[in-house]
């Protein structure tokens, strides 16, 4: 059980926020709150580092999935700098969960992302 439980939720209670601003002010905002400047993301579909390159990589989720929301799936667990949580990609208008996977994030010391290491659990089968 993690002992810094607050420093983990308010960590990936962040990333959620920018995960699901879909404004370019607000989504450039919510990631450098979200993230250190340096802060990198890797997932089997992108490999990015700095403010810039993760804001595209969001826009681009939205793009892809429009009308969809991320959210926990789960409870968040940490230990040290390091937190892991479950999501999903939810469908406002019908409740489907196409996508879904597992996040595994380091922090800095201001509790900014300094890397997340994304894994898909689901994804959606193409035709």
């Amino acid at each position: 059980m993690s002992v810094n439980t607050d420093r983990y939720q308010t960590a990936a209670a962040r990333y959620f926020e920018a995960w699901n601003a879909t404004e370019p002010e607000a989504l450039g905002k919510a990631v450098a709150e979200a993230w250190a400047p340096e802060g990198t993301y890797t997932d089997p579909l992108a490999a990015v580092s700095g403010h810039a390159q993760i804001t595209a990589v969001i826009a681009a989720a939205h793009e892809q999935f429009p009308g969809f929301v991320f959210r926990p799936l789960g409870a968040v667990d940490g230990h040290h700098d390091t937190a892991r949580f479950g999501w999903e990609l939810v469908n406002e208008a019908d409740g489907s969960a196409p996508v879904a996977g597992f996040d595994v994030v380091t922090l800095s010391e201001d509790g900014r992302i300094r890397q997340v290491l994304g894994f898909l659990d689901r994804v959606p089968t193409t035709t």
